[in-house]
């Protein structure tokens, strides 16, 4: 039965995350959104094969990720569904509601905060932070409020922020990305083609649009934008 992986899983996760790497945990991410499609139709159970199949996976990769972690199938039944997904939502630590800022009250920073699937999948924008007077003391149009950059610290530490989201010029990327760590955010997620620098015990990613969509224009470029197919972690 299922519940009888639990405890086998909790006490194999502590470990595994030490040595996991990042690529691992995109793909980790890609199996909890096919296996949130599968729930959503109505699937009870699954496989490694099934999920290969369906979502242009690597059954063999899929099996040896899951491993890291502990034995989630059961013979002749392969993975229950929900069961996988709550284990995989363990592992990625979004079981629990985990509080966001967003710095820059943008366009960018704006569309980010009015974006759904934030919260559905347990990440809650709390606020966000600008330096332009007709901003602060306003809301985006799902009410979040827009504060102060000056007031980072006393709201970080009351809401027990864990993530700090950059859309902000590249000219103070690296000022900005300095706050957020004075305030104690140990996760950034930085949307400035600025190239920052955090200490070492504070998690840094970067999403470049612009490298992005100069990708795509190469391959337009070279007459590849019809064939198909999306870029997957490997």
């Amino acid at each position: 039965m299922p519940g009888t992986l639990v405890k086998q899983t909790n006490k194999l996760t502590s470990l595994a995350t030490e040595q996991i790497s990042e690529l691992t945990t995109n793909r980790l991410s890609v199996y909890l959104r096919c296996l949130e499609l599968l729930s959503d139709a109505g699937r009870k159970t699954t496989s490694s094969g099934d999920l290969a199949s369906q979502f242009r996976l690597n059954a063999a990769q899929i099996r040896k990720d899951l491993a890291c972690f502990g034995e989630f199938g059961v013979r002749g039944v392969g993975y229950y569904v929900e069961e996988l997904k709550r284990h995989l939502r363990e592992i990625l630590g979004i079981d629990r509601t985990i509080k966001v800022v967003i710095m820059g009250a943008g366009n960018l920073g704006l569309a980010l905060a009015g974006y759904p699937g934030f919260r559905r999948e347990g990440f809650d924008v709390v606020a966000l932070f600008d330096n332009t007077p007709q901003k602060i003391g306003t809301a985006t149009k799902t009410g979040i409020p827009i504060h102060d950059v000056r007031r980072l610290p006393t709201i970080t530490s009351r809401q027990k922020v864990g993530i700090a989201v950059l859309a902000v010029p590249a000219a103070s990327a690296q000022s900005v990305a300095n706050r957020v760590v004075k305030a104690g955010i140990k996760a950034v997620l930085n949307f400035s083609p600025e190239a920052i620098q955090v200490p070492p015990d504070v998690k840094l990613k970067s999403v470049d649009l612009t490298v992005s969509l100069e990708s795509l224009s190469f391959h337009l470029a070279r007459g590849e934008g019809g064939r198909g197919g999306e870029d997957r972690p490997r």
